[in-house]
């Protein structure tokens, strides 16, 4: 990654995503900072670094997110390296901490040897709380877009999660999975089986994916789960303990697949992890000390960087019982 043109065409497009959307001038000016610096870090300390850049929406306003993603050399304390005057290269040491101090909401995780993920948002008013619920997706070596997507919505009170992997790759996988996510949205509140067979039906002009909904239910301590196709399923307790999640053999948007609900144990302390099969499911949270307690967007991001293959479409989602 070359620095200045980098870091200069990097922040021109986060004022310009704060512009369009109405961010308004200072937390845009706030946003071209941290992009700046988010930029400058990967440059001088990042190996093999990516940022995204991207809108969110809760409620009535929008807002940017920013994640970083190196592959080394880590961090052993990511707390003291966010200080003011903490540098490892020489220089004043500040751009953790301007980052830190710009942000509605901030959250990271660094392993020395194994890199660091850093998750940024930015919104006109007010600090945010940490989201319940966060993913990521990378496209296959190559390719432009990604067949694979999630989302995340909440109806009628209900908090569902979505994730879904188009049939092959590039843009007609990507259409599919799109379709999938905009199924999701306008489904009505009902459960996850429900939901499935609404995408199912959505999908018909597709060419289908695979695909699964979850419900955390932190009330009733259950997990509600539908899914079809090679979508995996986990939820990961204390200690790294892992549970399986059923999926069902189909493709939605094609035939008449069966769809059935499981309901699934889910404490306040476990995790849903879901991802498409683009990540290699040998991971373990207990690899990564102190990463369970970290936010899902955060935890999304380690386990992609570290289990998704370049081979193909990948997507992981990460929930949690409460926010």
């Amino acid at each position: 990654m070359e620095t200045g043109s980098t870091g200069s065409v990097v922040r021109r497009v986060a004022e310009r995503l704060g512009q369009q959307l109405e961010l308004g001038a200072t937390r845009t000016a706030d946003l071209a900072i941290v992009a700046a610096e988010l930029t400058s870090n990967l440059a001088k300390h990042a190996v093999d670094g990516a940022l995204l850049l991207r809108p969110v929406r809760r409620q009535r306003e929008a807002g940017v997110e920013l994640v970083a993603v190196d592959s080394g050399p880590g961090m052993a304390d990511l707390s003291v390296s966010s200080r003011d005057g903490h540098s490892t290269v020489g220089t004043l040491g500040i751009g953790l901490g301007a980052i830190v101090r710009q942000a509605s909401w901030f959250d990271g995780y660094s392993l020395p040897g194994r890199g660091t993920v850093l998750a940024v948002q930015v919104w006109p008013s007010g600090p945010d709380e940490t989201p319940w619920a966060g993913g990521l997706t990378r496209p296959l070596g190559g390719e432009s877009v990604s067949g694979d997507g999630y989302a995340v919505r909440v109806a009628e009170g209900r908090r569902q999660v979505l994730v879904a992997d188009g049939l092959g790759h590039g843009p007609l996988a990507s259409a599919a999975s799109d379709a999938a996510i905009t199924a999701f949205h306008n489904a009505p509140a009902g459960s996850p089986a429900v939901v499935v067979q609404h995408l199912h039906r959505a999908m018909s002009h597709t060419r289908g994916a695979a695909l699964a909904v979850a419900e955390p239910d932190p009330a009733a301590g259950v997990l509600r789960y539908a899914g079809l196709g090679n979508i995996t399923g986990q939820l990961v307790g204390p200690g790294g303990r892992r549970r399986g999640l059923v999926s069902l053999p189909g493709i939605a948007g094609h035939q008449r697949p069966t769809v059935r609900e499981y309901d699934y144990p889910f404490a306040a302390d476990d995790l849903l992890v879901m991802h498409s099969d683009g990540v290699v499911d040998r991971w373990q949270l207990d690899d990564y000390p102190g990463l369970a307690e970290r936010s899902p967007l955060v935890v999304a991001g380690t386990l992609l960087r570290d289990a998704g293959t370049r081979r193909d479409d990948a997507c992981v989602l990460v929930a949690r019982a409460w926010a």
